[in-house]
């Protein structure tokens, strides 16, 4: 998803951890970075996972921050690799889809729930790893271990579909982008969630279906650049979508078909596993979606 959010950091700011009432997860917040970890397993095994996950938390912002320059230009056959493990990550993430516009921000809040829940795995023995990160999530599910996620439409402010994971779907991430999101998109889609096999592929892939869910030209879009939006967004003087009046029948389908036709070219391309394009209370789905329930098309 690209962001917006201003990555800078200064000597005030500082990464932050504390506990989600009710549920006791660990929360951790660093500048736009926002992680909820959702950890199974043996008490030690999820306290020696959350101390690893600290230790790598700190200092990921910083990181990104250091490499800037690079993970906010557009990808090319010439992009040389980042340094740091998450950066590393993004630009992996965007390579697939660099015939168009796109830069390793589309892939930052995917590749950071990556890494952290690779880190968690890594730490100690835990039957699942969920890592939210503002809505994108590292999935890491061990034998008979389950996760039920919720698939949000945020026009209607609605969960229309749900699906339930095991080992075997080969789903490790999920991300969701749309105009109405926390980042810039190019297109209309109120909501386009993704399933891939990790994060930050599934980060990449939403921002690219979601800018593909258009209608170019239409009185009912506004858009502004994005630069007076946000002086450091990686898009820009490009269009973005600022505002969608409601359109008709016609005007929707034409322009979820451009999503589901982007969509269903990823799948075919084994990129992404499956995909939901949302756009005033209308729905539609690529991609064979393990255990659906809920959703139209």
């Amino acid at each position: 998803m690209t962001a917006v959010a201003d990555m800078r950091v200064t000597g005030a700011d500082r990464a932050v951890a504390g506990r989600i009432a009710g549920s006791g997860r660990l929360r951790l917040r660093h500048g736009p970075i926002d992680v909820i970890l959702d950890l199974a397993g043996g008490d030690a095994a999820v306290a020696g996972a959350e101390a690893a996950v600290r230790d790598a938390f700190a200092g990921l912002l910083d990181r990104l921050v250091a490499e800037l320059p690079l993970l906010r230009a557009e990808v090319g056959a010439t992009s040389p690799d980042p340094e740091g493990p998450v950066a590393r990550r993004m630009m992996a993430a965007v390579r697939p889809h660099a015939a168009r516009f796109i830069t390793p921000m589309a892939a930052v809040a995917g590749s950071v729930a990556d890494h952290l829940a690779d880190v968690a795995l890594a730490a100690a023995p835990l039957s699942r790893v969920l890592v939210n990160n503002g809505g994108d999530i590292a999935i890491r599910l061990g034998p008979g271990a389950r996760a039920r996620v919720a698939v949000a439409d945020l026009g209607q402010g609605e969960f229309p579909a749900e699906i339930d994971l095991t080992a075997a779907d080969g789903i490790g991430g999920i991300a969701t982008s749309g105009w109405r999101g926390r980042s810039h998109s190019l297109g209309i889609a109120d909501a386009v969630t993704i399933l891939a096999r990790d994060a930050a592929s599934a980060d990449a892939a939403a921002t690219m279906v979601a800018n593909a869910v258009d209608l170019p030209g239409s009185p009912a879009v506004t858009r502004a650049p994005a630069r007076v939006l946000a002086p450091d967004s990686d898009l820009g003087d490009r269009l973005v979508t600022t505002g969608v009046a409601t359109v008709g029948p016609a005007d929707r389908a034409r322009a979820l078909a451009g999503g589901l036709a982007e969509a269903e070219k990823m799948v075919a391309a084994g990129l992404i596993r499956g995909a939901f394009l949302c756009l005033q209370g209308e729905m539609r789905v690529a991609g064979a979606v393990p255990r659906l329930e809920g959703a139209i098309r």
